[in-house]
């Protein structure tokens, strides 16, 4: 199940739905019981650490270890 954001065009409001991403439900406002429309918007991820750069997988020139 994923959580997707919908807002009522009538009057303004803004909620949470729960459903299979396969389906497309028609979705009611809770507070006027007009048809909601889903809201897009940029995802918040976000990666810190390491291995998320190629840069973080290669030796490092002259590194312990090296054969040169």
């Amino acid at each position: 199940m994923a959580r997707y954001d919908y807002k009522c065009p009538s009057c303004g409001k803004q909620f949470e739905v729960e459903h299979p991403m396969s389906e497309r439900p028609t979705i009611l406002c809770p507070d006027c019981g007009q048809e909601a429309q889903r809201v897009f918007s940029a995802s918040g991820i976000h990666f810190e650490g390491h291995g998320f750069y190629n840069t973080d997988q290669r030796k490092s020139v002259g590194s312990v270890g090296s054969k040169e």
